[in-house]
């Protein structure tokens, strides 16, 4: 085991552990959060874990569709990866024709068009996870050996509750599959609070996926909407899915990590899911919820 996996186990273990001794806590929050939840439109999930040891958890009793929030477990898989074959942030990456498909979202493809080239390994990463490109996605998924070996590697840190079977194109040809990569919020906000606590102990691959994330360019309007006008610092990841036989948006999620100047942090994961409402309207349930959490963390302790 290396000491980063050594670290993150270690650091799943003591979150567990500290999480249940103050439960109590925030019984306001997660009572205005559950309140909240109930009255949306959709199925909503909400975890937060504060200061690495107090968590509120709203409706975790169950899996939510990832959609492009998988593009964060792939790429601490990615990370490790790297790490373990050798390979370097400015590596080349092989991309081989009939990889970039023209009928998915891909700022790649808008650059770069469609036929074989050679990207580095940095800018693959900020494709996916920065822009949310999906042929990004599945090639990084290609390289590492599919969707099982992100499973796998969080098997080896310890984290239970994120499902991934699917590829983009898989979840593209069968919206059925957006339902199989799934997770429940706390094990996301668990990966999260592993994954920003620990930068010390991580990769140059790693400390390029926190930037990444601290500069997402996806999703203003979700859990970054009432932080914008403050000094608070936010990685976070969306996900976006299409709608179902229904009508409904099959999920639309945001998941990240807060840095507030009081001192405190927190790790958030809101998954929405068969919302009946537009996008839009859906995406201002994340941000109501992120207002709600943000105003209990920075009100004056008694």
């Amino acid at each position: 085991m290396t000491t980063l996996r050594l670290y993150l186990f270690l650091a799943a273990v003591s979150l567990l552990i500290a999480g249940c001794s103050d439960k109590n806590r925030y019984s306001t929050l997660q009572r205005d959060l559950k309140a909240y939840a109930d009255s949306c439109r959709a199925e909503v999930g909400i975890a937060v874990i504060i200061d690495g040891k107090d968590t509120v958890a709203v409706n975790c009793d169950k899996q939510y569709p990832m959609m492009s929030v998988v593009k964060f477990p792939q790429a601490l898989a990615v990370a490790n990866f790297a790490e373990n074959r050798g390979i370097l942030l400015d590596d080349s990456i092989d991309i081989y024709e009939g990889e970039i498909l023209s009928d998915t979202y891909s700022p790649m493809r808008e650059r770069y068009g469609t036929g074989a080239l050679k990207l580095p390994l940095h800018e693959l990463l900020a494709f996916s996870l920065q822009q949310s490109d999906n042929n990004a996605c599945d090639i990084l998924f290609r390289l590492i050996g599919g969707p099982s070996a992100t499973r796998h590697y969080l098997d080896s840190i310890g984290i239970n509750g994120v499902d991934i079977v699917a590829t983009e194109a898989d979840m593209h040809a069968d919206l059925d599959m957006c339902y199989q990569n799934s997770a429940d919020p706390l094990a996301m906000a668990g990966l999260l609070e592993i994954f920003s606590t620990a930068i010390g102990w991580q990769s140059p691959a790693m400390h390029t996926i926190f930037n990444l994330m601290t500069t997402c360019a996806t999703g203003d309007d979700r859990l970054a909407a009432p932080l914008s006008a403050t000094n608070a610092t936010i990685g976070h990841k969306t996900g976006t899915g299409d709608k179902n036989a229904n009508g409904e948006i099959i999920g639309l999620n945001d998941v990240g990590f807060v840095f507030l100047p009081n001192g405190h942090r927190y790790c958030i994961a809101v998954f929405i899911k068969d919302s009946k409402e537009s996008q839009q309207k859906t995406s201002a349930m994340i941000a109501r919820i992120s207002e709600i959490v943000y105003q209990a963390l920075t009100e004056p302790e008694n």
